[in-house]
């Protein structure tokens, strides 16, 4: 599970109201028969129309100055084990987000605990997701597609007289070049924009900087974890403890559906992995076999080339440059929120 939490953009090219960023989260529905359309939903509504979802975000910003942002923005990014888990069913997603706010409401440290009916949101579920250009695959696949374009312009210049060469042997060349490209979907090399294969289910999830009665703000963005701080001379309480939201917000899902989580998976595993990559590479290591073996699956499909080494599970012993590679390979796995990690 990766769920990332970021506050509105607010610089020159973007609007004071949250219609730039519904519209975005329109883009699926765009050519859609209405009946067809995914609507945004609530924690107590399943059809909400975008100008409702505009109209509330924008009318609840009660003393919020024009440089503070006015909503935050949660993606909920399931990852292909978890959403097979639920059969990628979107009822069950839109049950997990509704138990998602609730655990979002109670990590604010407030004076008065936090619920989820103090918290105005709007969530949507999307099903699509295309390559980019840090994908794994886009950047493996580029070399071969820097070659082809050459050779095609060279084509082009010697049609023209402006080159001389062997057209014939430019398109063998092109052929197998193309034959050679390691990454493709349906025999077509995988190029950016195109559609991802499997599961891609996620959520967006639109909240409001002010609570449900636009008196008190709610900022997830707070650098304060759960402190105490005078304001008008009385002590308060405040602050957003992510790491809370995100422990809980795993929890939610084990127990919801009764996931069975790998190491891998997990947010302490992330955790470890950030602050001591050799501390985490022992864990993996020192994990009884079956699990080791599910876990460089899990990184596989990540996109996380395991080193092919005889690596000692001796942490004493462990070999410095493997660890590097390994975690080279992790920053570009997590750098385009493949995996949780």
């Amino acid at each position: 599970m990766y769920i990332s939490i970021t506050k509105q953009h607010l610089n020159n090219n973007f609007s004071q109201s949250s219609s730039d960023f519904v519209d975005y989260l329109e883009k699926e529905n765009e050519g859609v028969l209405p009946e067809m359309q995914e609507p945004f939903f609530n924690q107590t509504t399943d059809e909400i129309p975008p100008e409702q979802v505009i109209k509330e975000i924008d009318g609840n910003t009660a003393k919020l100055k024009k440089v503070e942002p006015k909503f935050y923005s949660l993606t909920i990014n399931p990852s292909q084990s978890e959403l097979k888990a639920i059969n990628n069913d979107p009822e069950l997603l839109k049950k997990y987000v509704r138990e998602v706010m609730k655990d979002y409401a109670a990590s604010f440290h407030r004076d008065q605990p936090v619920t989820v009916d103090d918290i105005k949101y709007f969530a949507k579920i999307e099903y699509e997701r295309t390559f980019k250009g840090f994908d794994r695959e886009i950047r493996e696949n580029q070399p071969y597609r820097v070659q082809i374009v050459r050779l095609e312009n060279d084509i082009r210049k010697v049609e023209r007289g402006e080159l001389t060469g062997n057209v014939v042997a430019m398109h063998k060349k092109i052929a197998e070049l193309k034959s050679e490209i390691p990454h493709k979907l349906e025999g077509k090399p995988i190029e950016q924009g195109m559609k991802k294969p499997g599961f891609q289910t996620h959520v967006h999830i639109i909240v409001s900087r002010k609570d449900a009665s636009n008196r008190y703000s709610l900022s997830p963005g707070s650098k304060y974890m759960g402190s105490v701080s005078k304001l008008n001379g009385k002590m308060v309480k405040r602050g957003f403890n992510r790491d809370l939201f995100y422990k809980r917000a795993e929890k939610t899902f084990d127990t919801l559906f009764n996931y069975k989580r790998n190491f891998v998976e997990t947010y302490e595993a992330r955790k470890s992995y950030l602050k001591d990559p050799h501390h985490y590479f022992a864990h993996l290591l020192g994990l009884p076999t079956n699990e080791r073996s599910a876990a460089f699956k899990i990184l596989g499909k990540a996109g996380v080339r395991v080193p092919q080494v005889n690596i000692p599970t001796n942490k004493v012993q462990m070999a410095l440059k493997t660890i590097k590679q390994f975690k080279k390979a992790m920053d570009l796995a997590r750098s385009s929120s493949s995996i949780g990690i």
